[in-house]
């Protein structure tokens, strides 16, 4: 469906129309889809010029009028877009006719010519020359409407770039966005690296992995569901800071905030510990949102949430106590809390059934009563050990993590923490995870050896802190689904 507001058969006529003008155009020994064409700058940078200044730039045509001897046309690309204007005055009436019957809306033209401004006051190229660098056999969607199909826009995202203005921005926003984080974490000694994607060892995160065969190697392997053991590793190696922005993959449910393919940034600072991260993470998330948007603010819903340089604190496990009205680290097994939270009516048996590790359970609980209520900007701290087996235990409570998140009107914006260093104790923590997943849970990690050992030759202090670069789009551009920040997400 190329254009919504057009009845098929006129569609099919179109589409047979535009055929045969390639075809003419072939038959006459000239090429409808160029090899070049030399420009002098982009459609941006010839906006920025001054009035008689000699300019040649190409782009799509997505306007066209022809009125007697004049024609005017816009040309655009992701960045801008231009009138164009072309006459009887500066073009032969061969060229003025052929550009009147052969060139139509979607076409790729080059133009050259100068700066001028029109009566109304806008900017304008008058062309000396064009050319046809490319001819579009199918007919744009409506300009005004653009696509209205939510389905469509996904599957046929250039179309949807061409069409809708703020799809550009946001694409561009994102592109914006890596940039800085690029640019910001270099600039404070981080080395970017790159690691595995296709793995041996299911390990860095809680989830359901995509898992897949290496044939070559006869061996089963997965998708990473996160960077962060292989990280660790390079960081023992002797990188003291480093980062990845990360393609992960996670076999789960798909809804507004959650793809199974996803972008993420994880970066690793040796002789940190979660504190140093969050004086970090809370410069480097407002000088990365006053880049992109102007200030320190995300959105949701039409509701600003400004960040600010101290960042309001919530507890977790005393706020997870006084919903519970009782110490969630008193109990070490799972069917036990379960029983205990059944017991005091806070959740149904059948609500709780399929959880079968304590995290799973002490997770569940607090997503479903303290998550939703938490508004304003929060750091979340101080959460159960059962939940990250990666992360570092307090030394004085070894229960509780040195672990932080960021949450704004119930998303989670990153996660970090000190990471757990100790081989044996992480020993500990990796194989009663494989049990849990013996016993089902899908989300359980494995015990990853090679991470282990690395771990066994020796880590420095560290902490490392990821954030997903979907989410974090949503909440600056306000937009409900995930799918309206990447370029290309999966479809059934």
């Amino acid at each position: 469906m190329a254009n919504e507001f057009l009845s098929d058969t006129d569609l099919y006529k179109e589409e047979d129309i535009r055929r045969a003008k390639v075809k003419a155009l072939k038959e006459a020994g000239i090429n409808p889809y160029a090899q070049r064409y030399e420009c002098t700058t982009d459609i941006l940078g010839a906006t920025l010029l001054k009035d008689g200044e000699k300019v040649a730039t190409a782009g799509r045509v997505i306007f066209k009028r022809v009125m007697g001897k004049l024609a005017f046309i816009h040309i655009q690309n992701v960045k801008a877009r231009i009138q164009v204007s072309l006459g009887r005055n500066e073009l032969s009436e061969e060229d003025y006719n052929f550009f009147k019957q052969n060139i139509d809306l979607g076409d790729y033209i080059g133009v050259t010519g100068e700066i001028y401004h029109t009566h109304t006051g806008e900017i304008t190229i008058r062309t000396q020359s064009y050319k046809l660098l490319s001819k579009a056999i199918k007919p744009l969607p409506d300009k005004f409407h653009g696509i209205q199909d939510t389905d469509l826009r996904f599957r046929q995202r250039y179309l949807d770039l061409i069409t809708n203005e703020k799809e550009r921005e946001i694409l561009l926003g994102r592109s914006k966005v890596i940039a800085f984080i690029r640019k910001y974490l270099q600039d404070n000694g981080f080395i970017e690296v790159e690691t595995p994607i296709i793995q041996s060892a299911v390990c860095g995160a809680s989830a359901k992995p995509f898992l897949t065969k290496h044939n070559a190697l006869d061996k089963e392997c997965n998708l990473r569901i996160a960077p962060e053991t292989y990280l660790k590793q390079v960081v023992a190696g002797g990188f003291d800071r480093v980062f990845e922005i990360a393609k992960c993959f996670r076999n789960e449910g798909m809804d507004s905030q959650h793809l199974q393919e996803f972008t993420q940034v994880e970066w690793y600072a040796s002789y940190w510990c979660f504190e140093d991260n969050i004086k970090f993470f809370t410069k480097f998330i407002r000088a990365l949102l006053t880049e992109v948007v102007g200030e320190p603010r995300v959105m949701k819903d039409g509701k600003k949430y400004y960040i600010p340089e101290e960042i309001n604190r919530i507890d977790y496990t005393k706020t997870l106590n006084d919903m519970l009205g009782f110490n969630v680290l008193d109990y070490d097994d799972a069917e036990a809390l379960k029983s205990e939270a059944v017991k005091r009516g806070l959740f149904t048996e059948g609500e709780l059934k399929d959880l079968v590790s304590l995290g799973s359970v002490i997770d569940y609980m607090y997503k479903r009563k303290i998550r939703p209520y938490i508004v304003e900007p929060t750091i979340l701290f101080n959460y159960p050990a059962s939940l990250v087996p990666l992360a570092r235990p307090f030394d004085d409570s070894p229960k509780s993590l040195e672990m932080f998140q960021l949450l704004i009107d119930g998303v989670e914006m990153c996660k970090c923490y000190s990471e757990l260093v100790d081989p044996i104790i992480q020993r500990e923590t990796l194989e009663e995870q494989a049990r849990n997943k013996a016993l089902g849970d899908e989300e359980a990690m494995d015990v990853d050896e090679d991470f282990i050992l690395a771990m066994e030759h020796g880590m420095p202090p560290i902490s490392g802190l990821g954030m997903g670069i979907d989410r974090l789009m949503m909440m600056i551009y306000d937009v409900e689904s995930i799918r309206d920040v990447v370029f290309f997400p999966i479809m059934k």
